[in-house]
């Protein structure tokens, strides 16, 4: 069975993007992109809420030429060889190859997702992320935490759900991203 992965980028207060909506913070450096398009490599498929597809679908179009430096051009490679979900009750039709769109995260679709996929899946954008986790559909959460406090945002982590987690793995960048790997105990 395929596990399913929550992976964000977040302050080290726990926000993906601040007050304005902004996470330029949030671009990773070589070292841990690297690090990121080791973590994606094995993904079968992506689950994403429109916002985060709307960010991600840039690797759809980017050059994979000499232009862009290596770990950009993997991490296309590996975005562009994944199946995609998006789940958004106003697109009508995706923008990239391999993606569909579902309007409602069906907890027993994911289910069945999970149990005949495989390859682990990973769910990206807070509030979808939140809703899987308050679901108990999510296994594992990856967290990069960037040093930096923004004062509010979008919180990382879903609002009154309460859920255990233990720490599996845990690595600092020379940049002072801090990954931290848990599983969801039930």
């Amino acid at each position: 069975m395929a596990k399913l992965i929550y992976s964000a980028i977040a302050s080290l207060d726990g926000y993906v993007e601040d007050r304005q909506g902004k996470f330029d913070w949030a671009t990773p450096d070589e070292q841990v992109h690297a690090f990121i398009n080791d973590l994606e490599r094995p993904i079968g498929t992506y689950l994403y809420g429109r916002r985060m597809y709307e960010t991600m679908v840039y690797w759809e179009t980017v050059s994979t030429g000499a232009d862009q430096a290596p770990v950009s051009r993997s991490f296309a490679e590996i975005w562009r060889a994944a199946e995609k979900i998006v789940y958004s009750k106003t697109l009508s039709a995706p923008s990239s190859t391999r993606t569909r769109i579902e309007r409602d995260l069906d907890p027993a679709a994911v289910e069945a997702l999970k149990e005949t996929s495989r390859s682990d899946i990973t769910i990206g954008g807070a509030t979808l992320a939140g809703q899987a986790i308050a679901a108990s559909l999510v296994d594992e959460c990856h967290l990069f935490l960037h040093p930096i406090a923004v004062g509010g945002g979008r919180p990382a982590l879903p609002d009154n759900v309460r859920v255990g987690l233990e720490l599996l793995d845990q690595r600092r960048f020379e940049s002072g991203v801090v990954y931290l790997r848990y599983r969801v105990r039930i």
